[in-house]
């Protein structure tokens, strides 16, 4: 990040499909646009309403751009952290401008759903497969995790968290 960059947070909903391509460098990138709905209360009706939108274009660069492909879908919550800004162009004969954000960190927002996690192994761990390889993979390691941590719930012996964790390092090791 370089000095006067504006760096945000911004808290939506996926609403395209994550298109995902490769630059001539062989580069991965991903983008897909968000929508942020501003909720305000109403103290005269004592009901919730939806306030101003936030249409953003996000783009995703390397690994954060595997994880992105491989996790997210139109319609899921997220929360994106990146630098801000907007870029102009021109169509069909006039001055227009999108608000762009080149994301660093990206996630599911854990107030609006749930979600499993399947932690990627360094390359250096693998290098013979790349981390969208691993993120494709996850699901075999999603089933013992999950499997370890029901039969922990189960017999009560700690908590499903711990043990997930402990299956996690268990299998990385």
């Amino acid at each position: 990040m370089g000095v006067n960059e504006t760096i945000t947070t911004i808290v939506g909903t996926v609403i395209s499909k994550v298109n995902e391509r490769q630059t001539t460098d062989g580069v991965n990138l991903a983008r897909f646009r968000v929508r942020s709905t501003e909720r305000r209360y109403d103290n005269q009706t004592g009901q919730w309403g939806d306030g101003e939108q936030l249409f953003v274009n996000v783009t995703c660069w390397k690994r954060l751009a595997d994880g992105v492909v491989a996790s997210l879908a139109m319609g899921d919550p997220v929360v994106v952290t990146g630098r801000l800004y907007t870029r102009s162009y021109e169509a069909e004969g006039q001055a227009k401008f999108s608000v762009e954000l080149t994301a660093v960190s990206v996630g599911p927002d854990l107030t609006r759903c749930v979600a499993t996690l399947a932690r990627n192994r360094r390359q250096a761990d693998r290098p013979d497969s790349t981390p969208l390889d691993t993120a494709r993979a996850a699901e075999g390691l999603d089933a013992s995790v999950d499997a370890d941590s029901s039969a922990a719930a189960e017999a009560g012996s700690g908590t499903a968290r711990h043990a997930a964790r402990q299956t996690a390092a268990e299998v990385a090791a």
